[in-house]
């Protein structure tokens, strides 16, 4: 989890920083998609305040969220020249007037209740202003702040009874530290608690890989209250209790667990290379790096080519909206395509929406493990401040990003989003083989929009990737450290793997739902799902005499109870989500783009009525096609998991297979759709992945088909890299018959 730094209330508090220095120019935004900025955190964050102290008993509250809530779609699109169909007008009845709007979550720190505001900028006077305040139904909870999330630890490090547990197996009180996590499901406590459960480890050093070091019971913090109220102690296999149901708030967890403490491994684990080096020479060893290889840098002498105007961002014909969300991390809007001086519009919105991190020890209490790191905590909120050349390498444009802290302030990351070009390889290529033929390659440059986030112990690594063919490409690397518990001696893991001694890593799932809101040419979609099928016809017969034939069969997804779809291995099944009212003039079909996962599709492992598998229903099939509905107050739909995820304890009403369910039979061809896709893995951990885990990749892609005349790159120029040299020398040949031009 990251800490960043916090901004006091600015002397002017109405005035957005993005919008320069004219008093009247903080009337309008820069863009109506623009985030929040840091003066208008403040703002909004003082207009809730001075409201409640002058309406309402509430006189004490903790902040939860403060965010842009975005106005209505065609509105944004109207206001932007962008057309509801390729080609068209825009038409007056759709240029609405934009009101830059705020949405707060907040609890009322006396009494535990949490309430949703709105909060709307009235433009004439450039002040904020309370719409509604809502208090939430009990149990429902805003997500878990990061001040929440280190106040855990602080509790949980002073606690006696914690400290006498510790000291136990040999861990003293200022050696304890504590994961927070959301408690997941369990419903032995009250709905109207705010909990979190301590995942705890002892640190022996400043820089110690603690999670080398994994206690072996995990408090429950009520975080209204500030005090540890329950402590459970998981099983260890042999003796693990016959029953996996959690036990009764009033049994004895330890006797239950039939099992003596376990002291933490003290053998360090590091990852870091200096102690590395150290805890080798106290073995009487030495450690060193191996030989870096020669520099590689990344020079662009004439500039970047891709040109940004606050967020508005434009590469190779590609002109898109890139903001920070606390909740996404990076949502991308408005992204259009130059198609030879035509304005095409592609995608209203990408971002990824919700994740879940099923773990499959089944002893009580490892099943609460199941994070939700979007819906839970905000991907935005655990983003890291990047390091130019280290994260993010060559010529680096940064964004900022700001969200709010627990007493309203704004909490600002400087560089939270990059934005750089790579050299992706060749763009395409060929040769003319016969003689005094020609050959031409074309290298691909890529658009690169990323973002790193910590999530306690693991990191995402999330990269947008625009290329010069029309392709979009969403990829998600997974690196850190592994979740790990203590392992007994000698204890069998069939549901881990021992990856040092004494260290068990929980085998689980990864998957994320990431949201597409299409306008392919325009609003009107629709959504082809493609099998690849071998002839029906046998070998030998008139049909298929050669037996060789095989072809696809599509089918349109007309109706919501259609929209629910499994991938189909045997069928090599991919999507396409295509425009209503344009055709490609060659091929006949509708204008549109695929939508295709490499590496990334797998099955939702846990029970599907199970405690996650009721909150995570996104997870249960690879996509889900629904009708757009833009409801303020129920958030849109855009969370799949719900808008308040903390401590749900069944299928959220707000979630996907309920929206599914609510439409019934209503149209999502030629509609207004969203697109939800689920891409994953299931990691059995190795030992290699330990004690800092290599990068792995999932990648989803979205790629032009029909959509374009042929091939949108064969403009791209041809260019020899005259820094290129033979690598040992001038005896080394040097190929002479491919040409770039």
């Amino acid at each position: 989890m990251q800490t960043h730094s916090q901004l006091p209330i600015p002397p002017s508090t109405a005035r957005d920083v993005l919008h320069g220095s004219d008093p009247k120019s903080n009337l309008l935004p820069v863009h109506p998609l623009d985030p929040l900025s840091a003066d208008e955190i403040a703002a909004v964050s003082l207009s809730v305040r001075h409201h409640l102290a002058a309406h309402t008993p509430v006189k004490a509250v903790r902040f939860i969220t403060n965010y842009l809530l975005p106005p209505p779609k065609r509105a944004v699109l109207a206001h932007l020249g962008i057309p509801l169909a390729t080609g068209e007008p825009v038409k007056d009845e759709d240029r609405l007037p934009i009101v830059r709007k705020a949405e707060v979550d907040f609890i009322d720190v006396t009494s535990g209740d949490a309430y949703n505001t709105i909060v709307a900028l009235d433009s004439t006077k450039g002040t904020w202003g309370v719409e509604s305040i809502v208090k939430l139904p009990e149990g429902t909870q805003p997500q878990i702040s990061p001040e929440e999330l280190l106040a855990c630890e602080d509790i949980v490090k002073n606690d006696p009874g914690v400290q006498a547990l510790a000291k136990q197996v040999g861990v003293e009180p200022h050696q304890i530290f504590a994961d927070g996590w959301s408690v997941g499901y369990d419903d032995r406590f009250p709905v109207s608690l705010r909990l979190q459960q301590a995942l705890l480890f002892a640190r022996f050093s400043q820089h110690d890989n603690l999670y080398a070091h994994p206690l072996d019971f995990i408090p429950i913090v009520d975080m209204n209250a500030g005090k540890v109220i329950h402590i459970d102690f998981p099983g260890v296999y042999p003796n693990a209790p016959a029953s996996t149901q959690p036990p009764p708030l009033t049994e004895d967890q330890l006797q239950r667990a039939q099992r003596p403490r376990i002291p933490p491994p003290l053998a360090s684990q590091d990852f870091l290379p200096d102690l590395i080096a150290a805890s080798a020479k106290e073995e009487g060893k030495e450690w060193k790096q191996r030989e870096a290889p020669k520099p590689l840098h990344i020079v662009q002498p004439e500039g970047v080519s891709f040109k940004i105007d606050g967020h508005v961002l434009e590469w190779q014909k590609w002109k898109m909206h890139v903001a920070f969300s606390h909740r996404e991390g990076i949502a991308l809007s408005t992204i259009t395509y130059n198609d030879d001086g035509v304005l095409r519009p592609l995608f209203y919105r990408l971002s990824l929406a919700e994740m879940v991190v099923p773990y499959g020890a089944p002893e009580h209490p490892h099943p609460r493990k199941f994070a939700f790191d979007t819906g839970e905590y905000g991907m935005g909120t655990m983003a890291n401040e990047l390091s130019l050349g280290c994260d993010c390498v060559g010529q680096i444009h940064y964004l900022p990003g700001a969200y709010t802290g627990n007493n309203g302030l704004p909490v600002v990351i400087k560089n939270v989003i990059c934005i750089h070009e790579e050299d992706a390889g060749l763009l395409w290529k060929h040769t003319d083989y016969r003689i005094g033929g020609r050959s031409y390659s074309a290298r691909s440059r890529r658009l690169v929009i990323s973002m790193v986030c910590t999530l306690a112990n693991y990191e995402y690594v999330w990269n947008y990737f625009f290329y010069q063919d029309g392709s979009i490409e969403f990829e998600i690397r997974l690196t850190g450290i592994l979740q790990v518990y203590v392992a007994g001696q000698n204890e069998p893991t069939p549901y881990a793997t021992r990856v040092a001694p004494g260290i068990n890593a929980h085998f689980h799932q990864h998957l994320f739902s990431f949201r597409i809101d299409p306008m392919v040419d325009g609003l009107a979609n629709s959504v082809v799902e493609t099998d690849v099928l071998p002839a029906a016809a046998n070998y030998g017969s008139p049909e298929n005499y050669a037996g060789n034939s095989f072809q696809i069969r599509d089918r349109v997804l007309r109706l919501a109870n259609e929209g629910a779809r499994e991938w189909d291995a045997s069928a090599d099944r991919r999507w396409r989500i295509v425009s209503a009212g344009k055709t490609h003039y060659s091929s006949g079909q509708h204008t549109g783009y695929t939508v295709g996962v490499k590496g990334g599709v797998t099955p939702f492992l846990p029970r599907p009525e199970g405690w996650v598998g009721r909150r995570a229903t996104f997870a249960h099939n690879a996509l889900w096609v629904v009708r757009e509905k833009e409801d303020a107050r129920e958030g849109g739909r855009m969370w799949p998991s719900g808008k308040f995820v903390p401590q749900a304890r069944d299928e959220p009403v707000d979630s996907l297979a309920r929206w599914l369910r609510d439409d019934g039979d209503a149209k999502i061809e030629n509609e207004d759709v969203l697109v939800y896709v689920t891409v994953g893995t299931t990691h059995i951990p190795r030992p290699e992945d330990w004690p800092v885990m290599p990068v792995d990749h999932l990648r989803l892609t979205l790629k032009p088909n029909s959509f374009f005349t042929a091939n949108p790159s064969l403009d791209v120029p041809g260019a020899k890299d005259e820094k290129s040299v033979p690598a040992f020398g001038s005896n080394t040949a040097v190929g002479g018959g491919c040409h770039c031009g």
